[in-house]
Formats: structure tokens, C-alpha cells, sequence
């Protein structure tokens, strides 16, 4: 029997259906796109034995493909489907590397944006008050300058890009600082897959690459993208003048 002034008793809280439907949704779809062999697309291979039809659909109904490539890539991210890399690659291919690189980050920005969400409602509740050690260091670097962590995380690509899309959902991080830091921060990355997907569309066979210059820019930014990392430790461990030695 409750004294007078006390608080009422908490109902014990049942399950959120919404949130049981939503993950069941997800889960669904990510298994659907392996058991439909989806990941058979997912292949260079595929994207070169399909050039011509691939190209000449594309001058046939371009808007159309436009905007299918786009939301594609934004399901592809949404969902986590691993194959960023060839999607990148055939959007150089088909619209070349300026307007790919629109396609690669309008749907890669909208997708990270919904999984950022969509981990932040399923997930974000439970995982703060069982926040450990390293989930609490995570989110305090969110918290001191998101902009510039969430901008790093994405120039450097040290985590993999669906870890980046889930991990600051679970921080105080803002929807509007995640959507600017992202859209920002894989625009190189972007460019660089899909300059080397544009020149795709052109190699006839291996030995091409040694005979066009193009193909020799593509790889060398694809390098410099690769030693990004190392040189970001560098000058993050450079000694500051006037330090004590």
C-alpha cells in the first residue's frame, strides 16, 4: 500500500510494435537482396559484359535512369548493402564523373540520412543508458565539435561508411550537422570512383590502361585517396612549435 505523496507506480513498458515492424522491414529486405542473387549486379564484371545496353538505355530514357540510379544508392546506403564502391563506379560510367558524382552524393547522403535515422529510433534509447567506456568517449567527441568529427570520419575513410551512418545516431549529434558533414565530406571520395567508373566506359581490355593517360589520373587520385589516413596521423602527431621537447 502506497504512502500519501509518493510517486505512482511505473507501468512496466510493452513492446513498441512501430519499432519490431520497422527493424522487421529492414532485416527483410537486406536478406531479400542476397537470396534474389542481388549481389551478382553488385560485380564489375557484370558492369562491363553490360556497357552497350547499359550506355544506350541510358541516352534512351536518361531522366528516368537519373533518377532510378539515384534512389538506388540511397536504398543501397539505407539498407547497408555492401557495394558502394561498384555502385560509384557505375554512375561514372553511365553519366560521367561530374553528374556521377551528383548521383553518388545526393543518394548516398539521402540513404546515410535515413540509416541515421532509422538508428537513432530503433536504437539510440537503449544504447545511452547502457552506455559503455567507449560509446561514452564516441559521443563526447561528437559533442565538443560534431561538425568537424562527423566531416572527418568521412574525408578519412578509416571505419567503414555504414559504421559512420549508425554509430553517431546513438550521440547528440543533430540531423542537420550529420546531412552537412556527410553530403561535404564524400564529395572526394565520390569524384575519384567516379572518374575511374567514367573511363570504364572506354577500356576495351587491360592493356588500355597503360596506353591512356586518363587511366593513369584515375588510379594516382585513387592512391592519394588511400594515404589520407597516414598523412592525417602525421600531422595530427606533428610536435607544435614551441612544444617542450
Amino acid at each position: 500500500m502506497s504512502e500519501p505523496g509518493d510517486a505512482p507506480p511505473r507501468a512496466p513498458r510493452g513492446l513498441d510494435w512501430r519499432k519490431i515492424a520497422l527493424a522487421a522491414a529492414v532485416v527483410a529486405a537486406f536478406a531479400a537482396f542476397f537470396l534474389l542473387g542481388g549481389q551478382r549486379w553488385l560485380s564489375l564484371e557484370t558492369l562491363q559484359s553490360n556497357r552497350e545496353r547499359l550506355l544506350d538505355f541510358t541516352r534512351r530514357h536518361y531522366a528516368a535512369v537519373l533518377v532510378g540510379a539515384t534512389v538506388a544508392y540511397a536504398a543501397a546506403t539505407a539498407l547497408s548493402i555492401p557495394g558502394a564502391i561498384v555502385l560509384s563506379l557505375a554512375a561514372g560510367f553511365v553519366f560521367g564523373p561530374w553528374v556521377g558524382t551528383a548521383v553518388v552524393v545526393v543518394g548516398a547522403t539521402v540513404g546515410a540520412t535515413l540509416a541515421f535515422l532509422g538508428a537513432r529510433y530503433l536504437f539510440a534509447e537503449g544504447a545511452r543508458r547502457r552506455m559503455g567506456p567507449r560509446l561514452r568517449k564516441l559521443s563526447d567527441g561528437f559533442e565538443e565539435d560534431g561538425f568537424s568529427y562527423m566531416l572527418f570520419l568521412r574525408l578519412v575513410p578509416v571505419f567503414p561508411f555504414w559504421l559512420v551512418n549508425l554509430a553517431p545516431a546513438l550521440t547528440s549529434l543533430g540531423t542537420r550537422t550529420f546531412v552537412l558533414a556527410t553530403a561535404l565530406g564524400i564529395v572526394p571520395g565520390s569524384f575519384v570512383y567516379c572518374y575511374l567508373g567514367a573511363r570504364l566506359s572506354t577500356l576495351r581490355s587491360l592493356s588500355d590502361v597503360y596506353r591512356d593517360p586518363r587511366w593513369l589520373v584515375a588510379l594516382g587520385l585513387l592512391a592519394a585517396l588511400s594515404l589520407v589516413p597516414v598523412a592525417w596521423k602525421k600531422f595530427r602527431h606533428r610536435p607544435q612549435p614551441g612544444a617542450a621537447a
